[in-house]
Parts: C-alpha cells; structure tokens; sequence
C-alpha cells in the first residue's frame, strides 16, 4: 500500500506528485532541447549545402549579349572607318581614318572626346588595320603606298577635382618611333599581322599575289652610352599561296597565313622554315587570329567553320597541328575578335551573326543570328564585357557582354584537355602564373585523386594498427592493464595535427630519406622476429608459462618490438651500402627510374595514420567490448576456442560499431589539411607511387582561397572544391549508415 497518495484531501498535490510532475516536465524539456539542437545542426548543415551550390552556380550561366546604349557618330561618315576600338575603362572609343586621324568620342552619347593623328605621308592613306594580342591598344597600319607604321593609343586617368571627377586623356603614342617599320614600294598591301612587347615587334605585310614583306625588330640597351636601339631585320617572302588571312604567333616565332583552299602555311621564325601546310577546311581561310598570351592560332573558313592550331613537339621537330574544332557558326566567317587577357573570341559572321567561344574549353557560349548585319566595324573591350558595332547608317550600338566564367565546363574540370606546350591531353591544375594571360588550367581530377591517395595511405597504416590492438584490448588485455591503455591512446587523438605534421615534415622526412632502407625491413623483420620469439617460448620452462602473462604479453612484447626496430635501423647502413650504392633513395630515381621527393606518399601515410589511429581504435574497442559477455561465454562453454569465439561470434556482432570506425576514420583522413600542408610537395600529379607527393582538396582550398580573386573563376571554382568535398562525404557516410545497418539487422540475432 503506498503511504504517499499523490492527491491528498481536496485533490492537494502532495509531494511525491509534486516530483514526478517535475520530472515529466523536465523528460519533456529535455526531449524538446534535443530536438531542437539536432534540427539546429541539419540545418545549418543544408544551409553550407545551398550557400557552397550559391557560389558555384554562376560558373554554369550561360553567356548573354544585351543592348546596353546606341548614338550616332560625329565626323566623317561610317564608311570611311578603317579601325574601331575602346579603352579598358569602356568610356571612350575611338574611331581610326584613312587620312590618319584618331577621333576619340565618348561611349555614353558619342560626344567628341579629343583626336590624334598618325603622321602619314602626303597623298598616302591607311588600307588595313591590324590589332595585337599582346600590348592593349597596339596597332598596326598599312598604306596605299606599302609603308607600314606602329602606333598605340592610350588612356590616362585623372582625378583634378577628386575620386567623383575622373577624368579620361587620349593619346596617340609610338613606342618604336613614328618613322614607317616596312616600305614595301610594291602598292598597297591588302593583309597585315602584328605581334608586339615591350622589348620588340613583329610585323608583316601580305598583297594578293603571295609576296609577304616582313620585320623582327628588337630593341637592345647599349653598352657603352646606355641608350635603347631598335635593331631590325626586314625580309621579303615569296610563297605562292594567295594569302586570305595572315596572323602572328603571340611568341614572335611563328607566322601564318591561310589561303583560299583552306590550307594553313606556317613559318617558324626562329629558323626560317616552312612547314608542311595544314589542310583545315573544304572552303577558304577567310579569319585568322592569335589568342592572347601564347602560340594558340583560332582560324574561320567559307563555312563558318572554326579551328584552334598551336605549336606541338612531335618526332623531335615542332610544328603547328589543329588542336580542337568549334561549332560552326553556319555563315561565313567575316571577322575574329580575340580577347585581351583570355583564351576567348567574338565571330562576326557576313550576314550578322555573333559568336562567343572559348578554346581551353572548347566551347560556343553564345550565338545570334542577325545581329550585326550591316556592320562595318567592330571592337571588343580589353576585358570583354562590353562590344561595340558601327553600322553602315552611322549609328553605333553597344552591347553588354555577361561572359564571366567561359574557360568552366565539364570539360576543363573532368575531362583530360590539351593545354599549350603540352604533348598531348592532360588531367592538369594549376590555376595562376605570373602573367595575366595565363591558359588557367581548372582540372580537378588531380585534387580528387590526391584526396583519395592521402587517405588510401593514411588507412592503410591506421586500420591494421587501430583493429588489432583494439581486438587485443577489447578482448585479450586485462581489465587493469585496459584502464591505463585505453585512455592513454585517445588522448592521442586530441593531439594538434599541426604538431604531427611539424614533426613529420621537419624530422621524420629527412630521417626516413636517410634511413629508407631500414624503414622497409621495419615489417619483414617484425614479423620474423615476433614468430621466432613465439617458437622460442615454446622451450621457456613451465613457470614461464603463456597462462601466468595472459593479458599482460604488452610488457614482454614492448622490449621486443623496440629491440626489433632498433635491429632493422641498425641494418640500414650495411644493406643500403652493399645493395644500393650508399642510399636507397638516390638509387632509384638514378636506376630504377622512380621518382623520389623528401616528403611523399609514405611519410603522409605515417603521419596521417598516427592521427587517425586513435579515432578508429577508440570507436572499434568500444564496439567489440560491448558485445554481451554471454555470448562469448557461451561460444567457449560450447568447445570453441578464444580465436574462433571471436573471429565468428564477437566480430561479427561488433561489425556495425568496428565498421562505422572506419568510415569515421577514412573521413577524417579525407579531410585532413595541416599534415598534407607540411608534409608533402603540394604537387596536383596523379601517380600511385609511394614516393612522390600529392595535392588534395582540402589543402588546395587552404592553400589558395587567400589568394583568389572575388567571385573570380578560380574564387568559385575552390568553392566547387569544397561542395565536391562536402558530396563526397556525404555519400560515402550515407554508404557507411546503409551498411551498417544492414550488418546490424543481419547479426541481431546473435
């Protein structure tokens, strides 16, 4: 009978009803604060998921063409218009005539914005007009009489009244002087090509019948007085080819010129060879250009086709080879447009349609029919975001160009690309150089490959160090010796990565440089020395019995294994001597042809599996030594011994617990940062060999988000990066819950 109702006279709560009220409240609390720091957590999980998908998305929009402003040119009529252009600011454009005057106009209404002049001959006019890849601005004229001359034109920003009054100066310059570089005295030429830096030029000039007249100018400091001279070498070239186009290599070694067979003709400048034309197209060359920052050479036909050819070393010899064709545009080609700072161009097609491509991708971005049919001129801003037309009624139209991450596509970032100057197509990451028309290359199968090889390694270390000793702990050691063991390896895991890869990186790496040798005997001669020693205590007399040690064989064991590694390391000297020539390591990359970097793949593995050791074992001990003791019991009441009690009864029933360690530890192996950082070359190369580094995605987003420019490609793509990272765990966790609940359901009945 209970001696304390819970509703006293007059339905009074007394005070064992009063506790468990109490405790029901505080039951449900509980359970509501649960559920909302779980909630809380996915969550904020889906919301990293959906900012990481905010970021990158942009990478994937498709390019878009919009009108922006249309004004009506001041001056001579559109006709008389030989070159069309804009400064990087897009604030004013500029307009080059035959009579040699630059009209510089506004490109908000067309306003007159200040002239210069180019100082042409009397009764001499400009006939072609040629732009360089290279030097913004720089371009190249030619007249009716053959003289050809450089000039630049330049934009100054001043601020006279502050920040809000910018103010833009137009100028004509001539960094190589005003004087003509060719005078071909052989009537007007009716192509012309120009490559240019700061130290030199290279122009050439082509009429109709094939003569090509050209000009390799340096200009070198003299010795003596200090003083720049232009030192020239002026050729004159007969090919019989009917030139339709004609380009310049961004390197000054090559030039070309296609003709109206389709054919492309090469010149290597550097030793005055023709090369074996390149047929490309059923129809004529009708658009050359060169792509800014390299050899890559884009040509258009007839046809509206689209080539991309670069340098490529075959057989000893370099030589121009068609690298990747485009979609055509299905017109004729009337026009090609290079970007200042990217492997992009604009197609102009005869009957008005645009084309963006990109050839590091490979790709049309974007296509218009009808949009500029009646142009005479075009230009493309040096950032390429805005073109500018000239139309036959005099009417300008500029257009805005949304085209911000051309060089992305599933392509760039999965599949093998071929790169300039590279042999062939290669899965490659190397997102920055010193110059600003650098090819970016955005591959990131050698990250993932990296990521994958770091934790191969890591595991393969941890998981026979981590599973064994936890099986012993968990199921040989004894209780005393467990409680000072157990503890003391998990502390471990609480271990500074940074500390292990300090020491891994600055000590262990050079050591095992030294010592390679003795590092590799360190397995054979373990388990020769450990089976000796067990057929050795076989005639211990019977007080030194394997019973009075059971639980306790670490404290004989210890001093063995120390004697044992101390015996491999003492063997290093003689065998790496006798055997390898004094060291292992130079060995072989000298002879046996396998790379060797100071820290590799096998000092990652070490240093990694030391951190994810005590995660693993921790977790697995835990699991196996919550397997009922009745079941072990049972298993040995019924004739088994200890080793089939726990290979078939308590690994199958901790399986579950043992392989969610694993999947824990392969996680934090995968996402390891500060020991790839200090431990390896940081090197994105894909190649299994234990002596060579890598590159992983955790490290390279480490390593280069700092750097990476504001929503920039390289900015989203180490987003990418991390969203890449972030589904990849996801799944295999996702793999790792399945099957370990599959395990679970399978051995419950145990």
């Amino acid at each position: 009978m209970n001696n304390f109702p819970s509703d006293g006279p007059g339905g009074v709560l007394t005070r064992p009803g009063r506790f468990h009220q109490w405790r029901i409240r505080k039951d449900r609390a509980a359970r509501w604060l649960i559920a909302l720091g779980g909630t809380t957590v996915l969550f904020f999980i889906v919301l990293i998921f959906f900012y990481l998908l905010w970021v990158v998305l942009p990478l994937f929009f498709a390019a878009r063409v919009d009108l922006q402003a249309s004004f009506v040119t001041s001056g001579p009529a559109a006709r008389d218009t030989v070159l069309l252009a804009m400064d990087e600011r897009r604030t004013l454009g500029m307009r080059l005539l035959p009579d040699g005057r630059a009209l510089f106009f506004s490109l908000g209404d067309g306003e007159p914005a200040g002239a210069g002049r180019i100082p042409l001959r009397e009764d001499e006019s400009i006939v072609v007009a040629a732009r360089a890849a290279e030097l913004d601005g720089a371009v190249a004229v030619a007249t009716d009489k053959g003289r050809v001359y450089l000039f630049r034109h330049a934009y100054e920003a001043r601020f006279t009244g502050g920040v809000e009054t910018r103010e833009i100066l137009p100028r004509i310059e001539f960094p190589f002087g005003e004087e003509p570089v060719i005078e071909s005295g052989a009537g007007a030429p009716s192509l012309l090509a120009l490559s240019i830096g700061r130290d030199g030029f290279v122009v050439a000039a082509a009429n109709p019948e094939g003569r090509i007249w050209l000009n390799r100018a340096e200009a070198r400091e003299s010795f003596l007085t200090g003083e720049r001279e232009l030192v020239s070498d002026r050729q004159t070239l007969d090919r019989p080819i009917e030139p339709t186009g004609l380009a310049i290599g961004s390197a000054r070694s090559w030039l070309y010129a296609g003709d109206r067979f389709g054919n492309l003709h090469a010149l290597d400048l550097r030793s005055g060879r023709w090369v074996e034309p390149l047929a490309l197209f059923p129809s004529a060359v009708t658009g050359l250009a060169t792509l800014a920052g390299g050899e890559s050479l884009v040509a258009g036909s007839r046809n509206g086709e689209l080539v991309q050819v670069f340098p490529v070393r075959e057989g000893g010899q370099v030589a121009p080879r068609p690298i990747r064709r485009f979609e055509p545009l299905e017109e004729p080609v009337q026009a090609l447009l290079p970007e200042s700072h990217r492997r992009g161009f604009a197609v102009l097609g005869e009957q008005g349609a645009l084309g963006l491509y990109h050839a590091t991708s490979g790709r049309r971005l974007l296509v218009r029919e009808r949009m500029a049919s009646d142009s005479l001129a075009a230009a493309l801003s040096p950032r390429a975001d805005h073109l500018l037309l000239l139309r036959e009624d005099g009417l300008m139209d500029l257009f805005d160009v949304e085209n911000r991450h051309p060089e992305v596509s599933f392509a760039t970032l999965w599949q093998e690309v071929w790169y300039e100057k590279y042999p062939g197509p290669a899965f490659v990451w190397q997102s920055s150089a010193a110059s600003d028309r650098f090819e970016a290359k955005y591959s990131l199968v050698p990250l993932v490959f990296g990521t994958i090889k770091a934790a191969v390694y890591a595991m393969v270390v941890a998981i026979p160090l981590a599973l064994m000793s936890a099986v012993y702990t968990a199921f040989f050691m004894s209780p005393r010796l467990r409680n000072w063991l157990k503890p003391g390896i998990e502390m471990m895991a609480a271990m500074p990565t940074v500390i292990l890869g300090f020491l891994a990186g600055l000590w262990f790496a050079p050591y095992l440089e030294k010592n390679l040798a003795g590092f590799l005997l360190l397995i054979p001669v373990l388990l020769a020395g450990l089976v000796l020693l067990s057929l050795l205590r076989l005639l211990l007399p019977q007080r030194w019995s394997a019973a009075r040690f059971r639980g306790k064989e670490p404290l004989l064991l210890i001093p063995a294994v120390v004697g044992l590694v101390l015996l491999a390391f003492a063997l290093d000297d003689p065998i790496q001597a006798a055997f390898f020539g004094g060291s292992l390591s130079h060995w072989l990359e000298a002879s046996a042809g396998i790379p060797f970097d100071q820290r590799n793949s096998l000092v990652v593995g070490v240093a990694m599996g030391f951190a994810v050791v005590p995660i693993i074992f921790s977790l697995a001990e835990d699991a196996l030594h919550d397997v009922p003791d009745a079941l072990a019991r049972g298993s040995l009441a019924l004739g088994a011994t200890p080793w089939q009690t726990l290979v078939r009864v308590v690994l199958p029933v901790a399986s579950p617990g043992i392989f969610s360690a694993l999947m824990i530890g392969f996680g934090r192996a995968v996402g390891e940062t500060m020991i790839i950082l200090m431990v390896t070359g940081n090197t994105p190369i894909m190649d299994w060999n234990l002596f060579e580094g890598m590159r992983t995605l955790a490290a390279n987003i480490t390593i280069e988000a700092p750097e990476s420019e504001l929503n920039s490609s390289h900015y989203r793509i180490l987003f990418l990066s991390a969203l890449v990272l972030f589904i990849f765990t996801f799944l295999v966790n996702t793999a790792a819950a399945i099957i370990r609940q599959r395990l679970r359901s399978r051995y419950s009945a145990l």
